[in-house]
């Protein structure tokens, strides 16, 4: 039997359990419920990798005046190392240019050199550097590197 080829699909409240399964599972300071609800409730952007029922990946974005902003994403632990992070970026490149963005603009730790590396392959540059942006280990703060991608 073979698996059903992915889709993308607007998420709802209703996806949010498996979000968060995902979210947890994925990141090492994830996001709440409250988190995504009032993603959701701003009207921002959440899409969803959908493979039948079954949730792969998804990310969150924000709109604002000629550009977007990515709030965050992520893919099943299960589900990492076939490409679907460089689907979710491409789907969100198409996103923002419907929403008249120029530019994306996004943080990543310093530290996770997988995620620069898939946002850099979908055409990300760094463009700055915000010290002790993230929470860390031992109450220490992290680095996020700032990337563009011009549409």
């Amino acid at each position: 039997m073979t698996a059903p080829a992915p889709r993308l699909q607007a998420l709802t409240a209703s996806h949010l359990d498996a979000v968060l399964a995902i979210e947890q599972a994925a990141q090492a300071h994830p996001w709440t419920r409250g988190h995504f609800a009032s993603a959701l409730a701003a009207g921002n952007c959440l899409l969803g990798l959908m493979a039948g029922e079954r949730l792969l990946g998804y990310l969150v974005a924000m709109p604002g005046v000629q550009e977007a902003h990515l709030l965050n994403l992520a893919v099943a632990p299960e589900s990492q190392g076939q490409g679907l992070a460089g689907v979710l970026l491409r789907a969100l490149a198409l996103w923002a240019r419907g929403q008249g963005a120029a530019c994306v603009w996004l943080e990543a730790r310093a530290s996770n050199e997988r995620a620069l590396r898939a946002y850099r392959r979908c055409g990300f540059a760094q463009a700055g550097l915000r010290r002790g942006y993230y929470p860390g280990a031992n109450n220490q703060r992290e680095d996020a590197i700032v990337m563009r991608l011009d549409l």
